[in-house]
């Protein structure tokens, strides 16, 4: 199984109405979540770990999920409110309003024993469930009982509005990057975390840290790859008609799993052994689910017979 365990909520995404006033259009999403739909959406056996509410929304994340064929057997479900996300596009960017006290993503807890971890290939982490002290220590113990058996994959997916503490935030970051096997950020990640610091030397850094692969996403420019054996690749962004950006660095991320589990190069040590034309493949497959997403709005994850050549 793929795992994916953090967030699950819902996106508030503008919209105009009839009269061309604006307004919101509710989607599911969370960032975590979103992952889990991607790879299973792609043919992947995938599941998602983290809180979902029995309220109306968490009812909307769960059957969304469901038909998207995830696996929410590891989910907890409680009748804490779901998340709520406001967003607003800015030059291109998706910026985000949180609403997210007691909700049942921040009130997740992770049920030690009930991950069986020697069947989970690969477990991913990130975005706004580790910027709380609660969500970072729950993942920090899920990490523990999987990295034995698992590959961890990071995505750190900042979200600096909801950050109180920039220098503990960044702390907090470097200690999951040390733990991961596969670290996917942003450029605008990058920035916020490591200012003008070139990314070369960044990635060169985690991976001597013991990351297997580093990949950094640039938008329209594509994404750049760091790997100890593969070396440096770069993809390009297919060329499309742009509705938003919401969800595309998490159908990237989740298709890279997706195409790296189908190589059967997902494993830590398979993953290190990676050849450059099974990395580059892999990669250029993400860039095109993410470019497949941002032309439709929402978080909106393609399924595998809208990509070409995805096997």
């Amino acid at each position: 199984m793929l795992l994916s365990c953090g967030d699950a909520l819902i996106d508030f995404v503008p919209t105009r109405n009839i009269e061309g006033r604006e307004a919101v259009m509710p989607a599911v999403g969370g960032s975590c979540l979103n992952v889990a739909i991607g790879m299973a959406r792609l043919g992947g056996p995938s599941g998602f770990v983290g809180g979902i509410s029995t309220d109306l929304f968490g009812r909307m994340i769960a059957d969304h999920a469901a038909a998207s064929n995830v696996e929410l057997g590891l989910a907890t479900r409680s009748d804490h409110q779901t998340t709520l996300a406001f967003v607003r596009i800015v030059a291109g960017e998706s910026h985000y309003a949180f609403y997210d006290a007691e909700t049942a993503t921040r009130s997740w807890t992770y049920r030690r024993g009930t991950i069986p971890f020697a069947d989970v290939e690969a477990l991913h982490v990130g975005s706004t469930t580790l910027v709380n002290d609660q969500g970072a220590a729950e993942t920090k113990a899920l990490i523990a009982d999987a990295r034995a058996s698992s590959t961890i994959s990071f995505d750190p997916n900042c979200r600096p509005n909801l950050v109180k503490d920039k220098p503990a935030y960044l702390a907090r970051m470097a200690e999951f990057a040390r733990t991961a096997d596969l670290i996917k950020m942003s450029d605008v990640d990058f920035a916020y975390l490591f200012g003008e610091e070139p990314y070369q030397q960044r990635a060169n850094m985690l991976l001597a840290q013991g990351a297997g692969l580093v990949v950094i996403t640039r938008g329209n420019n594509g994404a750049i790859a760091w790997h100890a054996g593969a070396g440096q690749i770069e993809v390009v962004a297919p060329k499309i008609e742009i509705a938003d950006t919401i969800g595309a660095g998490d159908s990237f991320q989740a298709a890279l799993l997706f195409a790296l589990h189908k190589q059967g190069r997902l494993a830590r040590q398979q993953l290190k052994d990676i050849s450059t034309e099974e990395l580059r493949r892999a990669l250029s497959i993400a860039a095109n689910c993410a470019g497949l997403t941002c032309t439709r709005p929402g978080a909106d994850p393609p399924w595998s017979r809208e990509v070409n050549s995805i096997r």
